[in-house]
């Protein structure tokens, strides 16, 4: 049977420091006992050194833990250094656009599952499902790969597809979309000023067509001041999470918030704050990415409030349960075996191929390439 503080852990994924799991780490994952791990470059030197975190941390993790990494390709690509670097997915979309190679992303989805798989991860947060609008550019950049939510779900249908067929979960973002955002949510709440006509009609659009080839959706940290969600960030609002994905949108899958040590909502709730609040607002998981202080901090405030109130404990309980069944549905078929040598050496050369075929189709978005670009904060 679930106990409270059981079901508490079990709706946080969670970030570590290095390439080794410390002391400290073990001590609070073993209190915590989260529903997975996410790394990033700071964690990862080699598929071996990686595999070997990743084995040790989940076994201190809930059964049939998330085993999380960004793999979008372009600029964000937590793999890059210690394989190959990936095209970004709008290149890849111009490339197949204007070569007619929809194998192009074919591919591309091909390779990313496998790379993760190789490193011993099973969930990519990948397909970017928002739109490229002019206001978002300097934020966004190649992260999103089209303009229009037709060429966007075209992608990512075939994208998604690749990562189901070789094992690996997929996870739509942002929602409900950044492209009209003009702040970057790392540092501050973006106030997106699209009305719900707007939003229906083209940033959620790819939701709505892959709703059920998304095994995960990220919710951000964006406020929607012309919508009935207000000045609430999506990610801690009742209106986007539970009455338009979850009752007009009719999605069933699972709803995984954006990191919550973002400034787009440390700035406007505090953890204990953000993380209850979620909860009631219909979130499925929460992501802590990097601070041990944060995590716990979140994992007490749950605790609490399920002590407080006998309705959130019974949420949480419940919450709980159906996480559990989704990820063993999710994850049934184990950790994903290691490469060998040989194998490992084939799969960076075909990265390299892939790369260089992109390339060399001279359909390069020069707008991006002359845009200078912001850095992208290491989080989701």
């Amino acid at each position: 049977m679930t106990t409270l503080r059981q079901a508490a852990g079990s709706l946080l994924v969670v970030g570590l420091a290095g390439t080794e799991l410390t002391g400290l780490e073990r001590a609070w994952l073993r209190l915590v006992q989260p529903a997975g791990i996410i790394l990033f470059r700071r964690n990862i030197s080699d598929a071996k050194q990686t595999r070997a975190l990743l084995s040790k941390a989940s076994a201190l993790c809930t059964p049939h833990g998330f085993r999380c990494v960004d793999v979008e390709g372009g600029t964000v690509d937590r793999l890059r250094d210690a394989l190959a670097a990936m095209p970004s997915a709008q290149a890849v979309t111009v490339a197949a656009r204007q070569t007619g190679k929809t194998s192009l992303i074919r591919e591309q989805g091909e390779l990313i599952a496998r790379g993760v798989r190789a490193f011993g991860f099973n969930t990519t947060l990948a397909p970017v499902l928002d739109l490229a609008l002019a206001d978002s550019a300097d934020v966004m950049g190649t992260r999103s790969v089209a303009g229009d939510a037709e060429n966007v779900v075209a992608y990512a249908r075939e994208f998604l597809a690749e990562l189901a067929t070789h094992g690996v979960a997929g996870c739509g973002k942002h929602f409900p979309g950044l492209g009209g955002g003009r702040r970057d949510s790392h540092f501050e709440t973006p106030e997106i000023r699209r009305g719900w006509k707007e939003l229906w009609n083209e940033d959620l659009k790819p939701y709505r067509d892959l709703r059920d080839a998304l095994p995960m959706i990220m919710v951000n940290h964006a406020a929607y001041p012309d919508t009935p969600g207000k000045k609430n960030p999506a990610s801690v609002s009742p209106f986007w999470i539970t009455t338009v994905l979850r009752k007009r949108m009719g999605y069933r899958g699972i709803i995984f918030s954006d990191d919550l040590e973002m400034g787009g909502i440390l700035k406007f709730l505090s953890m204990e704050e953000a993380v209850v609040t979620a909860v009631l607002a219909g979130m499925d998981l929460m992501e802590i990415c990097h601070s041990p202080e944060l995590i716990l901090r979140a994992y007490e405030a749950l605790l609490r409030e399920g002590e407080r109130s006998a309705a959130f404990r019974k949420l949480l309980l419940a919450r709980s349960r159906e996480m559990a069944r989704k990820r063993t549905k999710l994850f049934a078929g184990g950790v994903p075996a290691a490469l060998t040598a040989r194998q490992f050496e084939a799969l960076r050369a075909r990265i390299v191929r892939f790369q260089s075929a992109v390339a060399g189709s001279n359909v390069a978005d020069e707008s991006a390439k002359a845009r200078p670009m912001k850095p992208v904060v290491e989080t989701a």
